[in-house]
């Protein structure tokens, strides 16, 4: 017995970990060459990494051997590094360092996301900070976005997005979440918190309020604009969506203002609504990557089903309007679709279409959308007020409905 421990003792000290950084200009075939070097000896890789910027080649392998192949495989490595022309560097790694490593792929993982019309290094550095303050290591950075614009005139559309990856169990995850609303509020760039889970990677139904989300306007108001009541409304809708006011109750009043309106206004309303900057964009990725895409709105089921054919969504739940002779009564047929009836039906949707409500998002702008919002996986609040901001966790604020997309980690790339 004694024999055998003294034999796995001097099998565990002939075990070498070794770190290896590659850089230089990238083409092809590099990885390839460098990595049946290492094939050619049998070594283990234990963890690779690649990264390319601006055609700059960064690559990192850590792989284990046997002292005695060692020496051949680095003398066999820098030759080849010289023929491929980049630089190689070599770093052993200890055992202990090794377990280190492999105990902290036991943490956490959260995603963290920032974007807008433009990045700065400002920006990044004050989010690192957080990060490092709250005792979270950076696994990875990448860029979501493509060409970045390089002059102002250029900044009007322009979308800029980067994502860390980071492992660990923050030292206070509601400070973090204070101050990343704080520092989005100030500097004028969005921040996303989301913990890495299976479910943050198979999300597979969107709920969006109508107005003011997925349309660049209330609807409620366009109607009272053509009745003559347009001041009357709109001040009762703002305070709904403060929620000083009950929305069932500010609903009501708001219908009752349009009694006499011609029911050929809503189509030429609907024919002109105004869709949100990246509206269109995303609802064709959605669609495309298989995601079911639903309409829960305090709005007008004329125009949510208006929407349904020209976007191709899948659901739409919203208030009826009452028309007796071609004329608006005033009143509306059913229940309000109200804060707590969207939770509902975000729920309903769910089971009918078997999606676990982790695999769930919503969107919306008022306070009337807050139960979704914490009903669903993932709850965004887009363009939102302070109120609502603060309250829903997640919030877009900086770029169009599009901006979406890259909180799910989408690249342009690909969309």
């Amino acid at each position: 017995m004694t024999e055998h421990m003294a034999d796995t003792t001097h099998k565990d000290k002939d075990i070498e970990l070794i770190l290896i950084n590659i850089a230089g200009e990238d083409h092809p075939g590099v990885t390839a060459s460098l990595t049946s070097i290492l094939a050619k000896y049998d070594a283990m890789i234990l963890d690779i990494g690649q990264a390319d910027i601006h055609h700059n080649l960064s690559l990192g392998i850590l792989f284990k051997t046997t002292g005695d192949v060692s020496g051949d495989i680095l003398k066999d490595l820098l030759f080849r590094a010289y023929e491929l022309n980049v630089k190689i560097r070599f770093s052993p790694v200890t055992l202990d360092d090794y377990q280190r490593w492999v105990d902290r792929q036991g943490k956490n993982r959260w995603i963290i996301t920032i974007l807008g019309r433009r990045l700065t290094a400002r920006h990044i550095a004050l989010v690192s900070e957080e990060i490092a303050r709250q005792g979270l290591n950076i696994d990875g950075i990448q860029r979501l976005t493509g060409r970045m614009p390089l002059c102002d005139t250029e900044l009007e559309k322009s979308k800029s997005c980067v994502e860390f990856s980071v492992r660990g169990n923050p030292n206070d995850y509601h400070e973090l979440q204070r101050r990343f609303l704080q520092i989005s509020a100030d500097e004028e760039f969005d921040i996303s918190l989301q913990q890495d889970t299976i479910f943050r990677r198979s999300r597979r139904l969107i709920c969006f309020d109508m107005d003011s989300t997925l349309i660049e306007t209330e609807v409620i108001d366009e109607l009272a604009m053509r009745a003559g009541v347009g001041d009357k409304v709109k001040a009762i809708t703002e305070r709904a969506m403060r929620g000083e006011i009950d929305f069932t109750e500010s609903f009501k009043e708001r219908v009752a203002l349009l009694e006499g309106l011609d029911e050929s206004v809503m189509k030429d309303i609907a024919e002109n609504l105004p869709l949100t900057e990246g509206c269109e964009r995303t609802m064709q990725v959605l669609k495309r990557v298989g995601y079911k895409i639903a309409i829960l709105s305090g709005g007008f089921t004329y125009f949510g089903n208006y929407l349904k054919q020209k976007l191709g969504i899948d659901y739409v739940y919203a208030n009826e309007l009452e028309i007796v002779d071609g004329k608006l009564t005033g009143r509306y047929v059913g229940d309000v679709v109200d804060g707590r009836r969207k939770a509902e039906l975000l729920k309903l949707i769910a089971q009918v279409e078997n999606v676990n409500i982790a695999q769930t998002i919503a969107v919306g702008d008022g306070a009337n959308d807050l139960p979704m919002l914490a009903t669903a996986g993932l709850g965004i609040a887009f363009h939102a007020k302070p109120k609502v901001k603060r309250e829903a966790g997640q919030s877009l604020s900086t770029i169009g409905l599009d901006g979406v997309l890259y909180f799910l980690g989408f690249k342009d790339s690909f969309i």
